[in-house]
């Protein structure tokens, strides 16, 4: 059954990571029940739904709703006349497969982010800690004569490149030195002005989405940290002609895991809350290029976004921005003669 899934699966061309992720669950829900698929019934999906859901570490909403399509489309494959599986479970067992999540046991989606509440933009200040604690690193190790100086140095560069341009962790891991171009319309820049993400992420079943991604004047600084690190750290790693940006000292591709686990050094050591993880960056850029007065089409396409409505709740401006615009708007409706203090 389950390899029969998966290679319906393949037919529709989804990845390896996600088939294999899907049969994976159906394994832990077998091993959950005891039973064998032909044998689950809604009251063993609601346990164990409600088991995952429970504990010290429960799972999220969405992640759960995820799960429970997950298992309902491989249900839904069992029940499908056109593999026969129903006539084959009745025909030896005497039992056949039924549908084991439903519109009255399935977690409904009723809001349009469901994401963990503690999940936000850092503000300026925290986005300067978490830069200050990834130099301070560099300089701690040189002081203490140990290796991992290039390491703390590329770790650095890597966090403040993934603020620059707002990429995801997996998209910073696969840019390679040819993704990085000149702008036209900002030949100041350099080679810095645009970054092709040539694997950004993908909707189901589709290739990785492109997008250039068009360095802002607000970031400007990048262009320093990126050619510091082309022209003088990553030579002393002797990648040879490998193609990644970021490197290892084994001359590989710096791993999306790696670029998480600077992210939480630098967190701990500058102090930040330890429920900030790495894509609260791309939340910031989001935040932060809207408070810069960029349009909200612009900050979409920046991102890679199919729908606006994904990018707002990716928002979290400040008391002081929306304050600002508030005050715009009243001095246009009323005039200049408008007084804040009044």
């Amino acid at each position: 059954m389950r390899e029969g899934w998966a290679r319906q699966q393949a037919a529709r061309v989804l990845q390896k990571e996600t088939i294999g992720s899907r049969l994976r669950l159906v394994e832990r829900m077998g091993e959950f029940t005891g039973l064998y698929p032909w044998q689950w019934t809604p009251a063993d999906g609601e346990a164990f739904i409600a088991g995952l859901r429970s504990g010290p570490k429960p799972i999220q909403l969405s992640t759960a709703r995820t799960y429970e399509v997950m298992i309902a489309l491989f249900v839904e494959y069992l029940l499908d006349t056109r593999y026969g599986w129903v006539e084959l479970c009745l025909d030896r067992f005497g039992e056949a497969p039924q549908e084991v999540f439903h519109e009255g046991n399935s977690v409904l989606h009723t809001v349009e982010y469901e994401g963990d509440p503690r999940r936000r933009p850092l503000d300026y200040d925290e986005v300067q800690a978490l830069f200050d604690a990834a130099d301070a690193r560099v300089k701690r190790i040189r002081g203490q004569g140990r290796k991992g100086a290039l390491t703390a140095l590329r770790d650095a560069a890597v966090l403040k490149t993934i603020y620059a341009y707002g990429t995801r962790r997996t998209e910073s891991s696969r840019v390679d030195l040819v993704d990085l171009r000149r702008s036209r319309t900002a030949p100041e820049f350099d080679r810095f002005g645009s970054m092709t993400v040539r694997y950004g992420k993908s909707s189901k079943g589709a290739p990785p989405k492109r997008r250039s991604v068009l360095l802002v004047p607000e970031m400007d600084w990048a262009v320093d940290v990126l050619n510091e690190w082309i022209e003088e750290i990553r030579p002393a790693f002797s990648p040879g002609r490998h193609p990644a940006l970021w490197v290892t000292e084994r001359v590989g591709r710096l791993s999306p895991r790696s670029i998480n686990e600077a992210f939480v050094s630098a967190r701990t050591d500058g102090g930040l809350d330890e429920d900030l993880d790495l894509h609260c960056l791309r939340h910031s850029y989001i935040t932060h290029l809207t408070e810069f007065g960029y349009p909200a089409r612009f900050v979409q396409e920046q991102v890679g976004h199919s729908h606006a409505s994904t990018t707002a709740v990716y928002m979290g401006v400040s008391n002081e921005y929306r304050n600002q615009l508030l005050e715009a708007s009243l001095k246009r409706r009323l005039g200049d003669d408008w007084d804040v203090t009044s």
